[in-house]
């Protein structure tokens, strides 16, 4: 089908992203949506689906997947974002760990042309700065405290393509980089901290605008009655509006009873579901790398290799994700989350942090649309009109495997 010349009509059930049209039509010409609505109100013919057809997912947090990275390797970042977009994300925002200040500028300054094309959505920054204490998968000789100069130089080699940063509240000069950030057009995002409920609300209520919350109690103060922690600000702020909650809802970075008490709490117009995969996500079990650092698979879940960070509990911290964003859709599912909640967790509530215009099943909005079967596996994808053909495989060839 050549999307520039035909228009394409599908029949089907519909989550836009916001409601649900169970007997539904969606049509598309030129890689844009054209009409959207009941099937009783089309007049034309329209290709039954026989599936739930949902936007594109759109990921905020991912350093990869098919066995590549998202790094200073243009190539291995297409083969990431390609691995993802044949799960169904279409809307892929790239995420650096910390690394020194020019390592950072030379991967943002690489990185920079795939967004400029459209290829990625844009760059996300995960430090550096960040709580050593807190730091989980990422190397602690990168932690170093706030630097506006820094993240300046860092910006300009972005040329407006890094859309959010994550920092502690309580790194030097937090309030500077806050307003450097809003004045670039990007997202601060809290997490990698070990700051209380006091200091972290004091952050928050120091600059109005969006605010986000780095995959919310993963390396951070759990909550706790006497000492709430990070978490209880964020969820205050989030159920005032003012922020977005990412939660990594893949079965392993959260109880299925955490994901929903969140999702009951703020609503799924303040969360926003995260992969946090790694190069590791869909291959098999193994050693990979993240960032510096080196990563073993077991069993699908990611942990550091080094005994040397290894921590109270005795365990090596977990090392990112290995599912795809439709996994972590069933599996928000699985924990009692409605399924038009899940889906506008994953699509329109992203897409309106950053500001892409993505994320639903709408008027003039991109042809990005992804075809659910009833055990809620992608079996087919629009992408940008275009219909992704083949089976999913990995960055190295191989049939890629999800994770349930």
């Amino acid at each position: 089908m050549n999307a520039d010349r035909e228009m394409t009509a599908l029949h089907g059930r519909i989550i836009t992203g916001t409601e649900v049209i169970s007997d539904g039509v969606v049509t598309f010409s030129d890689g844009v949506i054209t009409w959207v609505g009941h099937a009783r109100d089309f007049t034309g013919h329209a290709t039954d689906t026989g599936a739930t057809l949902v936007p594109g997912f759109v990921d905020l947090h991912c350093h990869g997947g098919g066995g590549a990275g998202f790094s200073g390797d243009p190539d291995a970042a297409r083969a990431a974002a390609a691995y993802h977009r044949s799960r169904g994300t279409t809307t892929q925002m790239a995420s650096l760990v910390s690394a020194p200040g020019d390592v950072l500028e030379t991967q943002v300054c690489a990185l920079a042309p795939l967004v400029q094309r459209g290829e990625l959505a844009g760059i996300h920054l995960e430090g550096p700065f960040l709580s050593a204490a807190k730091c989980g998968a990422q190397d602690p000789a990168a932690i170093i405290p706030g630097d506006p100069k820094l993240l300046g130089r860092v910006l300009d080699a972005g040329g407006g393509t890094v859309l959010s940063q994550t920092l502690a509240p309580e790194t030097a000069h937090f309030a500077e980089l806050v307003a450097l950030l809003r004045a670039r057009g990007a997202v601060p995002c809290v997490g990698h901290t070990s700051a209380d409920a006091a200091t972290t609300r004091q952050a928050l209520q120091s600059s109005s605008g969006k605010w986000c919350a780095t995959h919310l109690f993963n390396a951070m103060p759990p909550l706790l009655h006497r000492e709430p922690g990070p978490v209880s600000a964020c969820l205050s702020a989030a159920a005032s509006g003012d922020m977005v909650v990412e939660l990594i809802a893949d079965g392993v970075h959260l109880a299925p009873e955490t994901v929903r008490m969140v999702f009951d709490l703020v609503g799924p117009g303040q969360v926003a579901l995260v992969t946090d995969a790694m190069a590791a996500a869909g291959m098999a079990d193994g050693d990979y790398m993240l960032g510096a650092l080196d990563v073993r698979v077991e069993e699908g879940v990611a942990r550091l290799r080094d005994a040397a960070h290894r921590g109270a509990d005795g365990k090596l911290p977990i090392a990112g994700g290995t599912a795809s964003m439709i996994d972590v859709v069933r599996h928000t599912v699985a924990a009692g989350v409605d399924l038009l909640s899940a889906v506008q967790a994953a699509t329109v509530t992203p897409a309106r942090l950053i500001g892409a215009y993505a994320g639903s099943i709408a008027l003039r909005y991109p042809a990005n649309i992804v075809a659910l079967g009833d055990n809620l596996e992608p079996v087919r994808i629009w992408f940008r009109g275009e219909e992704l053909s083949g089976r999913t495989t990995s960055a190295a060839g191989t049939p890629a495997p999800s994770h349930p």
